[in-house]
């Protein structure tokens, strides 16, 4: 698999996801100008501060002529990771549902997290989104992984109607634990899936436990199942 990883004017975790994907097969930066993503099979969006967060966290660095391409991927079913940062921007870009907004202490929060894998295994895998992500392959619903967090802006928020609808529809890929949501966020959702399950974003930072000596390998599941998945 060959990896693309997006690169913004103020992002600051690109070569961390850059190293992830490494892991898991090839991978290259992506400059945000380019609208040409060299023929790669899957992209992650990193964390960080695109575009200095001027307006709010992700406003701009949607209109970038490679989010153009990445919509594209997106809808033609390939896997698209937006982390943190990515996951704001994967928001404004309409390409996933909800918003993410300032946490309910006003803090910015960095701390090890556990994580429950979404979806309802009582339901039939062509009716949740979970089951059907290439990022959760091989992650059971209801499994824990531990995954650090580092934002000041990642309390996710939908209307009721709309959380109804994803709850339903088996989007929710990842919630905190109990007694461990960092920032306020409906329902305890760290990570968000679209429909179709391909592109999914995510508040923690997997890319940051894929080695031993921080601790965790949780995070790397992620970019293993991506890479084990049939195109």
């Amino acid at each position: 698999m060959l990896w693309g990883v997006l690169q913004f004017p103020g992002s600051c975790d690109e070569r961390d996801a850059l190293h992830a994907c490494g892991l898991t097969g090839e991978a290259r930066l992506v400059w945000h100008e380019d609208r040409d993503l060299g023929g790669v099979d899957a992209i992650v969006i990193p964390g960080g501060f695109s575009y200095g967060d001027y307006l709010r966290a992700g406003a701009i660095a949607r209109f970038s002529p490679a989010m153009e391409s990445v919509a594209e991927l997106a809808a033609g079913g390939g896997p698209v990771l937006g982390i943190c940062n990515g996951f704001q921007v994967l928001c404004e870009a309409g390409l996933l549902p909800g918003a993410l907004l300032l946490n309910d202490d006003l803090r910015f929060v960095c701390r090890q997290v556990e994580l429950i894998a979404g979806g309802d295994p009582s339901s039939p895998p062509a009716d949740r989104a979970a089951a059907r992500s290439p990022f959760l392959a091989g992650i059971e619903a209801g499994e824990r992984l531990s995954i650090p967090v580092k934002h000041g802006e990642g309390r996710y928020w939908a209307p009721p109607a709309i959380l109804d609808e994803i709850e339903a529809n088996g989007q929710i890929a990842f919630r905190y634990a109990a007694g461990q949501n960092p920032n306020g966020s409906a329902r305890d959702i760290a990570g968000v899936l679209n429909k179709a399950g391909n592109v999914l974003g995510l508040m923690p930072h997997p890319e940051h436990a894929v080695d031993a000596l921080t601790g965790s390998t949780d995070g790397l599941r992620l970019f293993e199942g991506a890479e084990r998945s049939p195109a």
